[in-house]
């Protein structure tokens, strides 16, 4: 990952895969550019994909828990990245393919507290060689896991609505 200098004062930090390859993205889950959405920011970490991500009160189903739809988003979108991450090593390309979700499933498996950090880790489970993706993530908070997802991720070629998306 690229290290971008921060603000006076912030000193340097890592560029997420977001911020690298889809800096003008406004996707709700994982846009950089989206002021309103969930900014997730992922990293790549050996053969598996990171985040850590805060909520706010406005992200709770009802006090102290997170909401199950905010929850199917963080890992929709972080395993999207960690697909495209994968596809992009995989074909040897200098970035990564645009890819989409085809299917995701999530199991909630725990209440979700909404006060403490999310750390979400997703990992390739299975791969075509060319443009299609199983994915396995898991939302921990504070060691527990609270929430699976398994979904199937393929890179779109041009044509598809979603092509450009990333900028």
């Amino acid at each position: 990952m690229a290290v971008k200098k921060g603000k006076k004062g912030q000193g340097y930090f890592m560029k997420s895969l977001q911020e690298t390859y889809a800096p003008s993205s406004t996707c709700f889950g994982c846009g950089p550019s989206n002021e309103k959405g969930l900014k997730i920011r992922s990293f790549a970490e050996g053969d598996k994909v990171t985040a850590v991500w805060t909520p706010e009160a406005h992200h709770e189903a009802f006090p102290g828990v997170l909401n199950g739809g905010i929850i199917g988003s963080l890992l929709d979108c972080h395993c999207n990245w960690a697909a495209a991450w994968h596809i992009m090593n995989g074909l040897s390309l200098d970035k990564p393919l645009c890819t989409v979700t085809a299917h995701y499933s999530i199991k909630l498996l725990r209440p979700t507290p909404s006060q403490s950090k999310v750390r979400l880790e997703a990992y390739i489970d299975d791969y075509d060689g060319r443009h299609k993706a199983h994915v396995k993530g898991t939302l921990f908070v504070d060691e527990k896991v609270c929430a699976t997802c398994e979904g199937l991720f393929v890179a779109v070629k041009e044509g598809h609505l979603a092509y450009h998306r990333w900028g």
